[in-house]
């Protein structure tokens, strides 16, 4: 019996480590489904003593996650906004604070969302083909699920600046070159390497890389709990926006948006 209860969150167990895959065709994105799923399923590996680390991945060969499906998003709504914030939160802090070592598995795009997951593991492995971006803000969003929070702490406030606010899409060894990744491998090798790694850190006393894990986390969580909170209320408040109407359509519509500043 799988311990998600979602098809869109597949979980299988290999001795020590727990393999998720994304499966949400055709992009892997994540929605109200998904998300508590993986919420729900990293509170089970929680529950589980015999758990020790965690492998994540995309299902098929282009995408890691695309992210938020943006049709969630096409009305405007900021009672929608709202919950699916508090979604993105719930799961990938869940993520965060898994108790074992949590690695990325990236075996394509990692857009948005998609690369806010990810952020969330301890660590990440990328395939060369990779292709990660936080573009939130060029449909009038923006990164609601730790991303200029988590970001700015791996790869520094001038790179986290220029993939927010510039839209710069970075290839996999320009993210081992800023420290984003820790690792670039062949095409169709990031799964595999990432479980061999998990089973290295099955070696390892759960419990002291616990306490490790907690302590490594310490200086950050605290430098960023405000702005995780921050993230999803300011996420909230485009949604009284002309302009986070404007970009969500133009995106769905596949044309230019016309920016009000409004």
């Amino acid at each position: 019996m799988s311990i998600s209860p979602s098809e869109k969150v597949k979980v299988e167990i290999d001795g020590h480590t727990a393999l998720i895959t994304i499966d949400n065709p055709a992009a892997n994105t994540w929605d109200v489904e998904s998300l508590p799923a993986l919420r729900d399923v990293v509170a089970a590996l929680n529950a589980d003593r015999s758990i020790f680390a965690l492998v994540i991945t995309g299902a098929g060969e282009k995408f890691f996650s695309a992210g938020a499906d943006l049709k969630l998003f096409a009305d405007g709504d900021p009672a929608n906004a709202e919950t699916m914030g508090r979604l993105f939160g719930e799961a990938f802090e869940a993520l965060a604070d898994f108790r074992g070592v949590s690695i990325a598995a990236i075996n394509g795009f990692a857009m948005g969302g998609g690369l806010e997951v990810a952020l969330a593991c301890d660590i990440r492995i990328a395939e060369q083909q990779a292709k990660m971006a936080l573009p939130e803000a060029r449909v009038g969003l923006l990164p609601c699920a730790g991303g200029t929070q988590r970001l700015a702490w791996l790869v520094g406030e001038g790179w986290a600046k220029r993939m927010i606010l510039c839209n710069e899409r970075i290839d996999a060894a320009t993210a081992e070159r800023i420290g984003l990744v820790e690792q670039v491998v062949e095409t169709g090798q990031a799964f595999d390497v990432a479980k061999q790694l998990a089973a290295q850190a099955a070696q390892q006393s759960p419990i002291s890389v616990a306490m490790c894990k907690e302590l490594i986390h310490s200086a950050r969580d605290k430098a960023i709990a405000d702005g995780l909170v921050g993230e999803r209320e300011k996420f909230t408040a485009l949604f009284s926006t002309e302009d986070q109407r404007e970009g969500v359509n133009a995106f769905l519509e596949k044309r230019e948006p016309v920016w009000k500043n409004a």
